[in-house]
């Protein structure tokens, strides 16, 4: 392979602009592996292209060589999609950024594919507007990465995942065929949808390098309320209470089980106790105000309501902005929960509210096989049906008994992906959430667009 290899990195360094291609310690060690760390592997080069073109130009190349690739925005992916493998060539998005026109009108933005979530979000704020698609690595994600592995976040309920957020994109395929389906339009019914075959597939299909994103009013204000709970039941009715008295204003409704919590405010020092005593359960919830004194004064009566009826067992309201940030902190220091844990293990499950409880039931019973006194913890987007479960391995070895205990128990009824991809890392239990027929066609689809196999191989499928 490094003998094939030559040729073809000597024909893009003469075909493409000086600083596209790096090699050895030129390209340093942040593309040896996404956030996870597991199975870090150096690519053979680097290559960084400026343009859709430049984009083009590598993918025919390799693809005429059968030359693996796999393709690499923010690096902060948890399944091993952007993992090297021995032998392969890192296409890097991360020089591939820029806002190319907003539309305040139509609420429209097309970006490039490497420009972070921030960077997204702040030009909309500057058109009074939003783009609502939000999680807790905004500042190093790309919009290409979080188009590739569909990304969900913290505003899901509300908006849906970011399929419901792109109304168009350019993409090419393995061949250096660029397709450019820069669509505006909320309503198009013109033929095949085709932005969907690269939305949520990882990059096994083709390599996304522009979209057209839809964007939202953005609201007068934010209001946020942290709320305490002393039973799932309790949890999952205040759950139903705050979206039948908010209805598309309920913006977020973010859950964290106690022993999450509790290390969090321990380990992290996030903020002061919000509660003098502590509970079962933990609610975020972020209401979209439209009139902000009065919604304020609506989500005090709604609490002092849920207070009384027992949905509720303590709850308080931001006061302001910083406090806000506070309270948000201890839901979205996950990241820094994994690194005080040695080696990071982080799951993202969903299934049906009504199986939670016995899911956890079973986890609780067989994961001190594996870990032993070490803690699962517990947190997620309970609306959302979807739960993340992350905890510290010793080694390597804890990985398939911890998948089988974790996915197992999800077998009939959930899926193993909520949110963050298959990747690597999930690849073998892509079986216990698809059926037999589906996972047919996706190999069919793959075969069709990528028939030698070079676009992000050992992902997925």
């Amino acid at each position: 392979m490094s003998q094939a290899i030559e040729p073809l990195l000597e024909s893009l360094a003469a075909e493409l602009p000086p600083g596209t291609l790096l090699s050895g310690p030129e390209a340093g060690p942040r593309h040896h592996a996404d956030w996870t760390r597991i199975n870090a592997c150096e690519p053979r080069a680097v290559l960084r292209p400026r343009s859709t073109a430049e984009v083009a130009t590598i993918l025919r190349r390799c693809h005429g060589a059968s030359q693996p690739v796999v393709v690499q925005g923010g690096l902060t992916g948890l399944a091993g999609g952007a993992t090297p493998r021995a032998g392969e060539l890192a296409l890097s998005l991360e020089r591939l950024r820029g806002i190319e026109e907003v539309d305040p009108d139509g609420g429209t933005m097309q970006v490039l594919a490497g420009t972070p979530l921030a960077a997204v979000q702040e030009a909309a704020d500057r058109h009074g507007l939003q783009f609502a698609l939000d999680l807790g690595a905004r500042g190093s994600c790309t919009i290409g990465g979080n188009i590739a592995t569909n990304a969900g976040g913290n505003r899901v309920i509300r908006y849906g995942m970011t399929r419901e957020l792109v109304l168009g994109l350019e993409a090419v395929l393995a061949d250096g065929t660029v397709l450019s389906s820069l669509n505006r339009m909320l309503k198009n019914n013109a033929g095949y949808d085709l932005k969907q075959l690269f939305i949520g597939t990882e990059g096994t299909l083709g390599v996304v390098t522009r979209a057209v994103l839809r964007l939202h009013p953005a609201p007068r204000e934010r209001i946020t309320a942290f709320v305490a709970t002393d039973s799932f039941e309790a949890l999952v009715g205040l759950l139903r209470e705050s979206r039948a008295a908010f209805g598309g204003q309920l913006g977020s409704f973010e859950t964290m089980w106690e022993n999450y919590f509790e290390f969090a405010l321990r380990e992290l020092k996030v903020g002061v106790r919000p509660f003098a005593a502590p509970h079962a359960h933990y609610a975020l919830i972020e209401i979209e105000a439209l009139e902000p004194a009065g919604d304020a004064a609506r989500l005090e009566t709604f609490l002092a309501r849920v207070l009384e009826s027992g949905c509720a067992a303590d709850a308080l309201i931001a006061r302001s902005l910083d406090e806000s940030a506070r309270l948000w902190k201890i839901r979205e220091s996950a990241g820094e929960i994994l690194l005080k844990l040695g080696m990071p293990m982080s799951y993202d499950v969903s299934l049906p509210i009504a199986r939670m409880v016995g899911y956890l039931e079973q986890l609780r019973a067989e994961v001190p096989a594996v870990l032993g006194e070490r803690p699962l913890f517990v947190f997620g987007h309970l609306g959302d049906g979807n739960l993340h479960l992350v905890t510290g391995l010793r080694s390597l070895a804890e990985v398939a008994p911890l998948d089988r205990v974790v996915y197992g128990a999800l077998a009939g009824f959930g899926s193993v992906s909520a949110e963050h991809g298959i990747g690597q890392l999930k690849r073998h239990w892509l079986a216990s959430s698809r059926q037999p027929a589906e996972i047919a066609l996706m190999r069919q689809l793959k075969a069709t667009l990528d028939p030698r196999g070079i676009l992000n191989p050992g992902r997925v499928l």
